[in-house]
């Protein structure tokens, strides 16, 4: 969210240098800052094996590739939670680790995405409403599959670089 107006008082904001912040926008009024904000998320590689990737059909967010689970951090969970409380909902299965691979941030939504790879069960899905489809991909073909997702494929290469 990018702040034009103080959440304070309504008037509008000028950009002030602040310390090594750079240019920020600033209430004169209330004499406050407001750094701009985004959305904090979870983005999930399921696997199941070094060669054994899950991923889903949300078509809602593309009808033109697969994607990873993800979603919002909820306030008073941590994003590992955030992790495991996702791939549940979304599929029905429990996280049997998480571990966190890295970050990007999502210029399309302002969303800052903390990238995990968690590995789970290799059962049958129990999806959500949300969840179209999802299905069992070796490496070269999640890599296919996720093609036009570009933070799924940077999930992929650090899992890779990791594991």
């Amino acid at each position: 969210m990018r702040f034009k107006f103080c959440q304070q008082c309504g008037k509008e904001l000028s950009l002030r240098e602040i310390g090594d912040e750079g240019l920020v926008p600033y209430c004169n009024s209330c004499e406050r800052p407001w750094f701009d904000m985004f959305s904090t998320c979870v983005i999930c590689l399921l696997w199941a094996d070094k060669n054994k990737f899950a991923l889903l059909k949300q078509n809602y967010l593309s009808r033109g590739h697969h994607v990873c689970v993800s979603g919002y951090v909820t306030p008073g969970e941590t994003a590992e939670q955030a992790a495991a409380r996702e791939v549940k909902e979304e599929i029905g299965l429990d996280a049997e680790r998480v571990d966190y691979l890295g970050s990007w941030f999502y210029d399309k939504r302002d969303q800052l995405m903390l990238g995990f790879a968690v590995k789970i069960p290799q059962e049958k899905f129990s999806l959500s409403c949300e969840v179209d489809d999802a299905e069992w991909f070796d490496l070269e073909g999640a890599k296919k599959a996720t093609q036009g997702a570009a933070i799924c494929q940077k999930l992929i290469d650090a899992f890779e670089q990791k594991i």
